[in-house]
């Protein structure tokens, strides 16, 4: 790595970790890398594992991402070169546990990957400083043929997400899902969906609506699916997705913190659970945590939109504090609005009925200027596509798209190679050396 984006690389993560988004309390275990917050902040990834080096920009083969990360036991992955990584029309599974993927060694412009998305379905994984943008893939509407950009599937947990870059998804931009009722108790469906999950600091922007989807609109930033747990989504930017920025399904009990929701379309923060899907399993209770948020209208919006929406069938606890709300003249819109006719109880709390230990959250007022300073992958050298969406959450401008040739196009990128220094990073978090 050139000294000029070591030098940088250090500038940011000193930011972030002393003067931006909130910091937790000191753990007997060692943070996953400074600044990891919520219930997986002390997964060890791939901490104390081999190094393996991605030498090519392949999908498969020898020193593909894909053999990297299919390896066996500890592994810390780091990269050799950067460039596009072409999915081919792939959900690529993560299923080898403790694994820290880190994008921030890659050589400038960083990782990209496109028509294809990463699917988590294991535990201990640290996520950091890549794109992943699936695209249309020349795939026709409604064809049926969708992707998230990441995903954690299964029984996934103590995994992060963290500064990362996940656009022009054809489902999700980032989802926490799994089987909703698998086991014979709620304390066994909640073991063996998602759990156990931090999304912080990413940029969940653009998913398509009219695009290859099956059921046609599916222009969604993140699903968090029927009794997930301990989830928390914070510092992230949400911009331009029709709706679940982010959707909690039921049953789910997590925090929504610090996170900046631009030009939502029908619906910002959403729970909902659906009756027809539990059939004769008894409704869990969801739990939410909705704290110094901020949502700005933009031109896609509909009028007088909520903060938060609840509908469905189950009852719901819900805490909120220190959001603000406008529309494009500044105005403020509803905090929260209800659209059910069913009989449910949605309880309003003083305090939070669910949240990380030690977390302090930053002031509402604050949130803006740390998430746009912060937020994706590798933001001191952001791309042109991360670029353009940051400018135009600070401009006002933007719009919920079709499909990724409405804002340039896969990115052509030429390819980069730079070999990995072992000594200008500590590589028990991969955060470099001054």
């Amino acid at each position: 790595m050139k000294k000029s984006l070591l030098a940088a690389l250090c500038l940011t993560v000193a930011a972030f970790a002393g003067t931006s988004l909130p910091q937790p309390a000191a753990a007997a275990d060692p943070l996953a890398f400074p600044g990891a917050q919520g219930w997986a902040a002390e997964t060890k990834g791939g901490r104390g594992g081999r190094i393996i080096k991605v030498t090519t920009l392949a999908a498969t083969g020898p020193g593909s991402f894909a053999e990297a990360v299919a390896t066996k036991g500890p592994r810390i992955v780091v990269f050799e070169v950067g460039g596009v990584i072409d999915l081919e029309r792939t959900a690529l599974k993560i299923t080898e546990p403790f694994l820290t993927i880190a994008g921030q060694t890659a050589p400038s412009p960083g990782i990209t990957f496109i028509r294809g998305g990463l699917d988590i379905v294991t535990h201990d994984v640290i996520v950091q400083h890549i794109r992943v943008r699936p695209g249309e893939a020349e795939q026709p509407k409604m064809g049926g043929m969708d992707f998230d950009a990441i995903a954690t599937l299964g029984g996934a947990y103590n995994v992060i997400v963290d500064h990362c870059s996940l656009t022009w998804a054809t489902d999700e931009n980032l989802s926490a899902s799994g089987p909703r009722v698998q086991g014979d108790t709620p304390e066994e469906w909640r073991r063996n969906t998602s759990h156990r999950i931090t999304f912080s600091n990413n940029i969940i922007a653009e998913g398509l609506a009219y695009s290859s989807h099956a059921k046609g609109e599916h222009s969604k930033g993140s699903l968090i699916h029927d009794n997930v747990s301990d989830i928390l989504i914070i510092g992230n930017l949400y911009s331009n997705n029709m709706e679940r920025t982010p959707l909690f399904k039921g049953g789910v009990r997590g925090a929504i913190v610090n996170n900046l929701i631009y030009n939502p379309g029908q619906k910002a923060i959403h729970y909902n659970l659906i009756a027809q899907e539990w059939g004769d399993h008894p409704f869990q209770l969801g739990q939410m945590s909705v704290v110094g948020n901020v949502m700005r209208a933009g031109p896609d919006t509909w009028d007088g939109l909520p903060l938060v929406m609840v509908g469905g069938s189950g009852d719901v606890e819900l805490h909120m504090a220190d959001n603000l709300t406008m529309d494009r003249l500044g105005r403020p819109l509803p905090e929260f609005g209800l659209y059910t006719t069913a009989p449910i109880k949605v309880s309003r709390l003083d305090s939070p009925p669910v949240w990380p230990e030690g977390l302090k959250a930053l002031p509402a007022e604050a949130v803006q200027d740390a998430v746009i300073k912060n937020a994706g992958a590798r933001p001191w050298e952001r791309d042109p596509v991360d670029a353009r969406i940051v400018a135009d959450v600070i401009e006002g401008r933007g719009a919920i798209i079709d499909s990724e040739k409405e804002v340039g196009g896969y990115p052509v990128v030429k390819e980069t190679r730079a070999p990995f220094d072992p000594a200008a990073w500590n590589l028990d978090d991969m955060t470099p050396r001054k």
